[in-house]
């Protein structure tokens, strides 16, 4: 496989893990406060959000440009979220929506001089 593209492959895998992180991490609280869920789930709370900020780590570089790209994939974990875990059907708004966010994504990763070199 072209190294470029095992390199957006691998970018894209981190900003997707990195986002199930902070998803987890907002969602066990809100289990406990609004659906009245053990504050044993208090722990896997700050695991999950120990690991994001450790993942945050590993993105390439702490930037606007970065944080920009992290967004669009981030948008797409949670609709992805909102199909699989809270099992809400997407609408076509919604579709067009996250392909609009991957693309804008994918732009930013992909552009001369972006992420990836």
């Amino acid at each position: 496989m072209d190294l470029q593209i095992t390199k957006v492959i691998g970018t894209f895998f981190l900003f997707f893990i990195t986002a199930i992180t902070e998803i987890l991490g907002c969602y066990f609280p809100y289990l406990i406060l609004n659906q009245g869920k053990s504050h044993w789930f208090w722990v896997p709370t700050a695991l999950s959000l120990m690991a994001f900020v450790w993942l945050l780590t590993l993105h390439p570089a702490a930037s606007g440009r970065i944080y920009a790209a992290y967004g669009g994939i981030y948008i797409f974990t949670a609709l992805l979220w909102l199909k699989y875990v809270d099992q809400i059907a997407l609408s076509k708004w919604d579709l067009m929506g996250g392909a609009i966010v991957i693309l804008g994504a994918l732009l930013i990763i992909l552009q001369p001089q972006g992420l990836i070199r």
